[in-house]
């Protein structure tokens, strides 16, 4: 008997630790991956529109890394401030101001086009328009490639861009000639040069997915590289500012007292119409019926339908469950179950047990007697098979 033993031991720390050192490692390589996945996916999310940091086609990471190849500083700044501090010395600094999302109101704008001599406003606002030139109006959509037909330097050095973007009307020439519209399509240009400040409008011509096509590089670098220092400056929501009214403010004055009169009235007619619950109180029933009258009423009503089989029904579904707790089935034991082992307890043959728990129909009023003492003897025979004395 001793040699068919067999040992079991409880696996020890120790075993179970290297057995899982391998599943250890595994997982740890997988988070260090996706870890260094998602830190190079966050590095290159941005994809803000004219980002200097952006390489996506919609960034203009190319022009940047080239004007600091050809020697420019370029300072990018996300903030108002951070813009005036890079801008130190206006005379040598250009500002490049894109407010794709209009966080500036009309004092910042000022504010930033006052920062440096060399001013160029892609796609600009229309106080940023007003700053540039009074004189200077939107004129609606141009797209295509366009010659540059005017003596600005940066155009001429380009001879043709992309045009895609706004355009501008110059309303009254000034009469000293200052105002220079290049790349017309009409009397509407994509680039006004007004002194210092330059409103450009072809947006796509300077980010990196058209910035080699036409002339785009060469408008870029002479525009934004002709001071030592260039200030990138792409307004973020953190230049935002605005005077959020409240609800009352918003409201009309008599909002105010006629909310607070309802409030009140509602108040008032609760205490007024409002349900008043009282001590509990004892409710005595209008008749007690026995249990034992229910049983026999039952019986007279089973009797005068002539209802044998479901009288039967009703006395096995009785014996069958107390034959399933004597004989330890559980709850949710079949019929046959209960059959077999009731049966096996009693010495009885199981289709004879059956036929009396299940099968027998009875035809008359004497056959529903005898077959309800039968269950009655059995469900006896097993209580004291399993109970002797």
């Amino acid at each position: 008997m001793t040699d068919n033993m067999q040992t079991v031991m409880t696996p020890t720390i120790g075993r179970l630790a290297r057995r899982s050192v391998l599943w250890v490692v595994v997982i740890g390589v997988i988070v260090l991956i996706a870890g260094i996945g998602l830190a190079l996916a966050g590095s290159s999310q941005d994809t803000d529109p004219m980002s200097a940091r952006s390489a996506t086609p919609g960034g203009a990471k190319a022009l940047v890394e080239v004007l600091r190849h050809e020697g420019v500083t370029v300072v990018i700044a996300d903030t108002l401030a951070e813009a005036a501090k890079a801008a130190a010395d206006p005379a040598t600094t250009t500002l490049f101001l894109y407010d794709a999302y209009y966080y500036l109101d009309a004092e910042q704008t000022a504010r930033a086009m006052k920062l440096a001599d060399t001013v160029v406003v892609l796609q600009p606002t229309s106080d940023a328009l007003a700053v540039i030139s009074p004189d200077l109006a939107l004129a609606g959509y141009t797209d295509g490639t366009r010659e540059a037909g005017c003596s600005v330097a940066a155009a001429e050095a380009a001879e043709s861009i992309t045009t895609t973007g706004d355009g501008y009307r110059i309303l009254d020439t000034d009469s000293d000639g200052r105002a220079a519209g290049c790349f017309a399509d009409g009397d509407v240009y994509s680039l006004v040069q007004v002194g210092g400040r330059t409103a450009l409008g072809a947006t796509t011509a300077l980010t990196n997915g058209e910035i080699l096509s036409e002339g785009n590089a060469a408008l870029g670098l002479n525009l934004l590289g002709s001071t030592d220092t260039l200030v990138w400056y792409v307004p973020t929501l953190e230049d935002y500012t605005t005077d959020a009214l409240t609800v009352d403010e918003l409201s009309p004055e008599w909002v105010q007292p006629v909310t607070l009169t309802a409030f009140l009235v509602g108040i008032a007619a609760i205490l007024w119409r409002g349900r008043r619950l009282g001590p509990l109180i004892v409710e005595n029933l209008p008749v007690t019926v026995k249990a034992s009258e229910t049983m026999q009423g039952r019986a007279r009503l089973y009797e005068k339908a002539g209802a044998r089989l479901h009288t039967l029904d009703s006395l096995r579904i009785g014996t069958i469950a107390r034959l399933a707790t004597l004989c330890g089935l559980p709850v949710l034991a079949t019929v046959d179950e209960v059959v077999a082992a009731s049966s096996a307890i009693a010495g009885s043959d199981p289709r004879v047990v059956r036929q009396l728990l299940v099968d027998a129909n009875p035809r008359s009023d004497r056959d529903l007697v005898q077959l309800s003492d039968d269950l009655l003897v059995f469900e006896q025979t097993v209580t004291r098979n399993l109970r002797p004395h």
